[in-house]
């Protein structure tokens, strides 16, 4: 209990405190400090989930089990070492005059809010907070997307904040109609949105109304997801806002929107005993993977090009998740775990390419190699690791992934390895020049942050290679949990 307490209030605080000096220059070493103290308070979550089991707290409004354990720890991680990355190049933002006093006291504060939305989302075992903390998730995301205060960045922030508002308005809806199919069960003064409690009389939830309600939980979450035809808003937020929230969008804001879709899913499935929810899920993530693979080999801007890689491997995991079973469960919860920590370590290296090249468009980006060795072998080694080549994580799930659907789903196959094709080949054929190409740059004025491109790729081959005991037993719990 109290390691959930400090899990949820140190970010809160760290929002508090930097909301009020957040325009210092320690300030980014204050951030650093909070998501520092985040982590270490989900180890010791996460340990005592391993000990204890699953665990409900302060009137069953918070549960915490194998299938958001795992989650939440990343999430901190992910936090610490994007506030790692994050120091030195909102420095040069601010020595370039992109980030004003105001602004980085802005950037600073809605950074910690934004692990406190999402941590609060992935904790709580009500699903009317979860939609709450998901709108206020998407508030923080506006205000740091446009936080340079360029017309293509505001433009950028309020269509993220119209389409994802369309969105959680439908999840809104759905929530409302699993409240209601609850009451009819349990009746007007014991009806509950504890997922729990739901959890435990899913099978006489009423089918009719619980496929109207996923249909809109679907599109509601989806729209975060970043599903197809949901997803237009992805790639301009990630284009125009700061690499780090590039970084956090893709490595874990997508997770907790497909967390969200995951729980819904479960009731689904059982009060239809159909795969209705599978069947929708594969749909609309192989037609995200099709769609962003294709897209790929249209972009010119570095950034956009790797928000539609997200897109298709957000749409891989989403089509893993609907086939369900065991195999494909285990091989989406490994996917959604290397593709945040590989991602993120890309979003990092292209970071500091596009601030010394002062440009984000790929053919004016060369020589990486040159101007810093280690940004362009950091760029070179996560793209290589997030394009799937052996050994890294992102193989070994998309193998998982690709040979189940030969099993069960033969006809998705051909797509799957076509879209998988085609996005191998549009990104590497861009990256490739900008790092060997030749440049007339200098190195870096600041020293990049590229302890956690290396720490990433360092997870990510770990985990292509060997999963360790006690997150092998995460997965095939969370697995099973999920059915399918």
């Amino acid at each position: 209990m109290y390691a959930l307490f400090f899990v949820l209030a140190i970010p809160l605080l760290g929002g508090a405190v930097l909301a009020v000096t957040g325009h210092r220059d320690y300030a980014r070493n204050i951030n650093v400090t909070f998501s520092l103290g985040t982590f270490v308070a989900a180890c010791f979550l996460t340990a005592q989930i391993v000990s204890d089991g699953p665990m409900l707290v302060w009137d069953k409004q918070f549960f915490i089990d194998p299938l958001n354990v795992f989650l939440v720890t990343l999430t901190c991680f992910v936090g610490l070492t994007t506030a790692i990355f994050s120091r030195p190049y909102m420095r040069v933002e601010q020595d370039h005059g992109k980030m004003t006093p105001p602004r980085m006291r802005l950037y600073h504060s809605m950074y910690q809010l934004f692990n406190f939305t999402m941590l609060l989302g992935l904790t709580t075992n009500n699903l009317g907070i979860v939609w709450v903390s998901m709108e206020a998730a998407t508030l923080t995301t506006v205000l740091l997307v446009s936080v340079y205060r360029t017309a293509a960045s505001l433009e950028a922030a309020w269509k993220y904040f119209i389409l994802c508002g369309v969105g959680i308005a439908q999840a809104l809806f759905g929530t409302v109609l699993l409240y209601m199919a609850a009451e009819k069960v349990l009746g007007p003064e014991s009806a509950t949105l504890l997922w729990t409690s739901l959890d435990a009389i899913k099978v006489q939830l009423d089918p009719s109304i619980i496929t109207i309600a996923f249909a809109f939980l679907l599109v509601g979450y989806g729209t975060k997801v970043g599903m197809v035809p949901l997803h237009s808003w992805l790639p301009d937020a990630h284009a125009e806002g700061p690499t780090p929230v590039s970084a956090v969008l893709s490595g874990l804001l997508l997770n907790m929107a497909m967390y969200a879709v995951l729980r819904c899913k479960v009731l689904t499935d059982g009060a239809l005993h159909s795969p209705m929810a599978g069947q929708l899920m594969m749909g609309f993530g192989l037609l995200s993977l099709v769609v962003a693979s294709f897209f790929l080999s249209r972009q010119k801007d570095v950034k956009r090009m790797f928000s539609y890689s997200s897109i298709e491997h957000m749409g891989l995991i989403t089509f893993a998740f609907g086939m369900g079973g065991p195999v494909a469960n285990f091989a989406g919860l490994l996917h959604m775990t290397v593709h945040s920590l590989i991602k993120s370590a890309v979003f990092f290296t292209v970071g500091h390419a596009t601030q010394k090249a002062g440009t984000q468009v790929m053919s004016e980006i060369r020589g990486l190699i040159k101007i810093n060795p280690n940004v362009g072998w950091g760029l070179m080694l996560s793209v290589m690791a997030i394009l799937g080549m052996p050994p890294f994580g992102v193989f070994a799930s998309e193998f998982l992934i690709l040979t189940t659907a030969m099993r069960e789903q033969p006809w998705a196959t051909p797509f799957l390895l076509l879209s998988l094709g085609v996005a191998f080949a549009s990104i590497l054929i861009r990256v490739l020049p900008m790092v060997f190409g030749e440049t007339s740059l200098k190195p870096l004025a600041h020293p990049p942050a590229l302890v956690p491109v290396f720490v990433h790729i360092g997870l990510g081959l770990v985990l292509g290679l060997y999963i360790p005991p006690y997150l092998n037993g995460w997965y095939v719990q969370a697995a099973l949990m999920l059915g399918g």
